[in-house]
């Protein structure tokens, strides 16, 4: 079985990512059964057909491409334990601020994931934006990636994790 990085923690994974090919339609693929996270164009061209299952069984999460908006299934956020978002290289940043959306404009609670090309060096940034969850690169060690999490003692700036910038946290003396 696979292995993930959940809230610091690596544990087994029972979901599979559906990825269409070049010669998959959005409409027309066969979502299988089981606990599958599907592309967001296929939740938007299957929604009717997958509804009952996000809403009841559960077993259905969606999937962000970076180049897609959080706001394209603000409306429908509350049938989803788990959304995840791709990143498709290592040098592609767009998926941050989609988590960041996620969390801020539309609070979103569930687990969010970070799929793709992600690597020990972005899991300290990604868990700043909302992520809490991390599929690392299969030919990347897991055990190893987890110390990323922990990598800075400290952090500046205002984000999901922490409200105050490092100047309002800490009491100046002698100035």
């Amino acid at each position: 079985m696979t292995k993930i990085i959940k809230d610091r923690a690596v544990v087994d994974d029972d979901w599979e990512v559906l990825q269409l090919s070049e010669d998959d339609s959005a409409d027309a693929i066969e979502v299988p059964e089981g606990k599958i996270i599907v592309p967001l164009k296929v939740w938007q061209l299957q929604r009717e057909s997958l509804l009952d299952r996000a809403k009841n069984r559960a077993d259905i999460a969606v999937w962000f491409s970076s180049n897609e908006q959080a706001k394209e299934l603000q409306n429908d956020l509350q049938f989803f334990n788990l959304l995840a978002v791709d990143f498709p290289k290592f040098a592609d940043g767009r998926g941050y601020s989609i988590a960041y959306n996620l969390r801020t404009r539309f609070n979103y609670t569930g687990e969010l994931r970070a799929i793709g090309d992600v690597l020990r060096d972005q899991l300290f940034y990604m868990q700043r934006v909302g992520f809490n969850a991390f599929a690392v690169r299969a030919d990347k060690n897991i055990h190893d990636a987890i110390k990323g999490l922990t990598d800075f003692s400290e952090k500046y700036q205002t984000s999901v994790d922490e409200k105050n910038p490092l100047f309002r946290r800490v009491e100046r003396t002698g100035i």
